[in-house]
């Protein structure tokens, strides 16, 4: 298995967005939590947030090939789960269906960076630090704020046990200790 030092070289190889770079960044954060809170492999758990999106830049037109070019691109880099994980994440597209509490907790965490994100952004400051979990479930439960993000996916977290407006919070301020390093 890769080590994160790698994994940062692969995925500055592969994306040149900043705003991509630092979803990753976020989506590694949050998953290694989840992680240590599930007592699963933080470092696994890690590597596949930040590596989730490596094809994106290349498929973002073809939705039908994300996350399979990702699965090629790490075959004998990570696990196997990791690497259905990744694969998982864009289940509508690929073979592989979201079964395992990590394919779960990818999909919900990435759902989950970009809905904190686009909350933030809609905030006069637009800054991260600024939001609070009542705006935060308030945009939640307006259906017509961010409507790209699926409140479906978000919603997974029950799936890997825990209550929503938990989850939101614990990602909610997992999010605001790295708004020094990460500005959506």
């Amino acid at each position: 298995m890769i080590c994160r030092e790698e994994a940062l070289v692969l995925l500055r190889k592969y994306i040149k967005d900043q705003d991509l770079i630092n979803n990753s960044l976020a989506v590694e954060a949050l998953l290694k939590e989840l992680a240590k809170k599930l007592q699963k492999d933080e470092e696994l758990w890690g590597l596949v947030g930040l590596l989730h999106n490596l094809d994106y830049q290349y498929t973002s037109l073809d939705p039908g090939k994300r996350g399979s070019l990702s699965a090629k691109i790490l075959e004998g880099l990570l696990p196997e789960n990791a690497v259905n994980a990744i694969k998982a994440n864009n289940y509508m597209y690929t073979s592989y269906i979201p079964t395992a509490t990590l394919d779960k907790s990818l999909i919900t965490t990435e759902a989950t960076t970009g809905f904190i994100f686009a909350s933030a952004k809609a905030l006069p400051s637009k800054k991260i630090l600024d939001l609070n979990l009542d705006v935060l479930l308030k945009k939640y439960n307006d259906s017509t704020f961010a409507t790209d993000f699926s409140r479906n996916k978000i919603r997974l977290c029950v799936d890997i046990g825990f209550d929503l407006e938990d989850y939101l919070g614990l990602c909610l301020n997992i999010l605001q200790h790295l708004s020094f390093e990460i500005n959506p």
